[in-house]
Parts: C-alpha cells; sequence; structure tokens
C-alpha cells in the first residue's frame, strides 16, 4: 500500500525557514504565508523563492544638524542596494525617533543575508532633503543587526541611522506640503517632482514608497507641473496650483510600463589618459532637479548603466532602457570610480550633454563623453565625510603635467564660499596641500572642496571626483 503524497496545507501560517508568497493576505490564507510576527522575504540569489523570519527593522532619529535637535514629522525611507524602497515610510515623533521595516534578502532557513546593505533617505519641512548636494548616503550594512528578544525583530541602530538635516535658506522654507499617489504595477521608488514653480532654481522632490504613495515638502507658492520620474513607468503629469494650503490627492497615473514600452538613451564614453582596465558608469537626472553648480542631482530609480545595484562597467558604449519622457542631463563617470569627465573644454567631447526624450522615444547622445584620470583626495574626505577644525587643510593628489590648480570650497546648498585660483605647482612631492583661508565655517555644517589641475595656458586638465572631498567643521 503505497502513501499519497502529502499537500501543503496553504491555510497553515508558515514560521522562520517556513515558504511564503509576499502578495497573499494572511488574513484570507489563500496561499503560504507568515505566521504573525513574522516577514516574507526574498531568499537571496534565488528567483521567486521566499521565506519566512523575523523582521529587519531599522531604528533611529532625524535631527537639526546644527542645533541637535530631534524633528518631529520627518519622513525617513529604507532603500536598497540598487535604490528601491523596502517598505512603507516610517515619520518621526515627538523625539524625533522612526522604526522603519524593512525587507531583507534571506538564506533558505530564513535567517538574514549577510552581505545585505540599506541607506536612508528624509524628508522634512523646510529642510534640504537627505542625500542631496554634496551630501551623500553611507550603506548601512545587515550583518550590523542585533536580535531583541522583546520585539522579537532584528534591530539596527548606530551613528548612520541618525540623518542630520540641514535647514533651508529663509526664502524656501514655509512652502506647502504635497502628497498623492503614483500608479503602476511597480510605483516604489519613483522621483515625484514639483516642477515650473517660478524663484526655485531646483525643484522640490520626493520619492514614492513601496505602495505609490508620496510627500513633497517644501512646495512655494505658483503653478507646479507634478512629473514622475522611473524605470520602467511613464506616468501622466498632474498640475496644481500651489498656495497657501497643504494638497492631497494628487494622483499620477500609469500611461505605459515595462522598459519595452518605453524610452532609451545611449551614447558612448571614452576613457582617456587613464589606468587600464577603468570602468565607469553613466546616470541620467531630470533637469529640474540638477544643481548646476555642482553638476549633481536625483538619479531616479533605475537610470543607470550598468543597471543599479551592479559595479561600473561602462568602457565604450552604454544604453539606458525604460527611460520616461523628460529633459535629462546625462553624467559620465559621477560615481566613485577613479574618474571624471574630462574637464577640458577646448576640445570635443567635455561639455555636459542634455537629452529630451519623448515618451517611448529612443533618443542617442550627441557627443561622447571623454572620461580621464581623477585627482585623487587625499584629506578631507578621501572615502567619506570628514570631520574637520575651521580652518582645514585640503590635499590631493599631484599632476604631473600641471602648472597651477583651482581650488573651491562649496557649502551644503552647492554655493560657492571660496576659491583659490593660483595655488602653484608643486615639486618633489606626490600631493599638494592648500590651507583654507575664506570666510569662517560655521561648525556642524558640511562644505566640499574640489580641485582642478590646470596646464600653462589655463586649460583644465583633471579634476577630483564628484562625490569626494565632503567635510563637516566640528
Amino acid at each position: 500500500m503505497s502513501c499519497a503524497e502529502k499537500q501543503l496545507d496553504v491555510t497553515d501560517p508558515s514560521v522562520k525557514g517556513g515558504p511564503c508568497d509576499p502578495i497573499v493576505d494572511p488574513a484570507a490564507a489563500n496561499g503560504p504565508h507568515c505566521a504573525e510576527g513574522f516577514a516574507c522575504d526574498p531568499v537571496a540569489g534565488e528567483a521567486d523563492a521566499w521565506v519566512c523570519g523575523e523582521p529587519l527593522q531599522i531604528h533611529g532619529a532625524v535631527i537639526d544638524l546644527q542645533t541637535g535637535e530631534p524633528l518631529a514629522g520627518a519622513l525617513v525611507h529604507g532603500l536598497d542596494r540598487t535604490g528601491a524602497p523596502l517598505g512603507e515610510v516610517a515619520e518621526t515623533d515627538a523625539t524625533g525617533r522612526y522604526e522603519l521595516q524593512v525587507a531583507a534578502p534571506r538564506l533558505p532557513d530564513g535567517e538574514l543575508a549577510s552581505d545585505a546593505s540599506y541607506t536612508l533617505q528624509a524628508f522634512a519641512r523646510d529642510y534640504l532633503p537627505f542625500p542631496s548636494g554634496i551630501r551623500v548616503a553611507l550603506p548601512i550594512h545587515a550583518d550590523e543587526a542585533e536580535y531583541d528578544e522583546a520585539r522579537a525583530a532584528h534591530v539596527i541602530e548606530g551613528p548612520l541611522t541618525t540623518v542630520g538635516l540641514v535647514m533651508l535658506p529663509d526664502a524656501l522654507r514655509g512652502g506647502v506640503t504635497v502628497t498623492g499617489t503614483v500608479g503602476g504595477v511597480q510605483p516604489g521608488g519613483t522621483l515625484v517632482v514639483a516642477e515650473g514653480v517660478s524663484g526655485e532654481a531646483v525643484a522640490q522632490y520626493g520619492v514614492a514608497d513601496r505602495s505609490g504613495d508620496f510627500t513633497i515638502f517644501n512646495v512655494q507658492a505658483g503653478e507646479a507641473t507634478i512629473r514622475g520620474y522611473r524605470r520602467g513607468l511613464e506616468l501622466a503629469a498632474a498640475t496644481a496650483s500651489v498656495a497657501t494650503a497643504d494638497l492631497d490627492a494628487v494622483a499620477l497615473t500609469a500611461s505605459a510600463e515595462g522598459e519595452e514600452n518605453l524610452g532609451a538613451v545611449s551614447g558612448s564614453v571614452q576613457i582617456v589618459n587613464a589606468p587600464g582596465d577603468s570602468v565607469t558608469s553613466v546616470v541620467l537626472v531630470p533637469v529640474s532637479v540638477f544643481n548646476p553648480t555642482l553638476e549633481r542631482g536625483p538619479v531616479p530609480l533605475g537610470l543607470r548603466a550598468p543597471d543599479p545595484g551592479l559595479d561600473p562597467a561602462v568602457t565604450g558604449d552604454f544604453t539606458i532602457a525604460g527611460v520616461p519622457a523628460g529633459t535629462y542631463k546625462v553624467l559620465a563617470a559621477f560615481e566613485n570610480d577613479r574618474l571624471v569627465r574630462d574637464p577640458d573644454t577646448s576640445i570635443g567631447g567635455t561639455e555636459l550633454q542634455e537629452v529630451t526624450v519623448a515618451a517611448g522615444q529612443a533618443v542617442t547622445v550627441d557627443a561622447g563623453f571623454k572620461i580621464t584620470e581623477a585627482l585623487a583626495v587625499v584629506a578631507p574626505g578621501e572615502t567619506a565625510p570628514t570631520a574637520t577644525s575651521a580652518a582645514p587643510v585640503f590635499e590631493f593628489a599631484d599632476d604631473s603635467s600641471e602648472k597651477s590648480y583651482l581650488v573651491r570650497v562649496f557649502d551644503v546648498f552647492g554655493e560657492l564660499v571660496w576659491e583659490d585660483a593660483m595655488v602653484p605647482s608643486v615639486s618633489g612631492s606626490a600631493t599638494v596641500q592648500v590651507p583654507y583661508e575664506g570666510p569662517a565655517l560655521t561648525s556642524g555644517l558640511y562644505y566640499q572642496f574640489r580641485a582642478v589641475s590646470l596646464d600653462g595656458k589655463g586649460v583644465p586638465l583633471s579634476a577630483t571626483e564628484d562625490l569626494r572631498g565632503v567635510f563637516v567643521v566640528e
């Protein structure tokens, strides 16, 4: 007599290590699902495999960077290595505290995969978003989590989970808050921008959570066009008359989905005067959120070559698929890869490129990008923001073919604070040291120094990288 194969009873909830389906409603019990208190997360390295495990939470606080005072009502997003949102948004309480539950790649037994990492985004009324301007988000690693028996959850809390926000200038405070939803099957991570408001050099923006809800703080009065940017998702824009009252229920409906149904941006890079095997990446930034002084801005989810989460790999031709309609700056060598866009504007292929993509249109960037080896930053900010005195000394690698250097310092808003256009060349030293001699720097605020090497005619040869050289004054 043979035994019949035992069938899985999908009405029975799974505990740690058991199977689950993230789209199943546990209350309906119409498929494999997790018992109460467990999270249904993907199995690392396996397609369409999900397992139950104890939740992973990020705990921290949002504070005013200068005063240290807690900020209530700030919104905190958790993002994975690709920049995709990991769950719902957490809102800080009266003490500035937040608890953010995030999805976590798992081993088949439900344990956390140790190589998982996250970054945070934070937004608040009257404050500059984080990250933005010269500030970048540093990764938080899942292997830093400790199990909290009282919560029955893994908890990450440390210096990187406290986010300090910088108050906006007076002219940009006091705007209204715009909330709404992004449509589509996968709306999470959409960069939502309030464009066209007069008097704003860089538009205010927010990011949609996994369910598509978004909030944009600090939108000034005027006629605003609300647009969304995300790879593989085309959205119809919405218009809003901004006055003094907050706006809610703004809906951005999907008009096309899937990379094959959207536009694409193609082009090429030429890596010159750089070490062998050098590779780079290319990203798109909507012009409405592009800071022309710093030559950077937020990159919408997915608008990168190679794909988000992958190491730089571009050596020649590139294509970014699934691009929604819009006008973008095309930035090559933007990330930390020891390369920079060649700053020599006397030759072709060194100007900033801009493209306009119509819905479903494939566009080729007119000119190729010349990429060259960067001047290595030594201090401050070699690999991460560094605390300094109010009179820092900037140190960077010497360019053997230069005749002089230009050194500039920018504040957290991208405003030029100080420059020395006559830094002499050095002899017999591998690095150049330049003491800061500008106006007093503000304690608690972030700054960035940038250096450019020049030939005898003042033509730029190379420069420090876009994301290095950041420091905070003690």
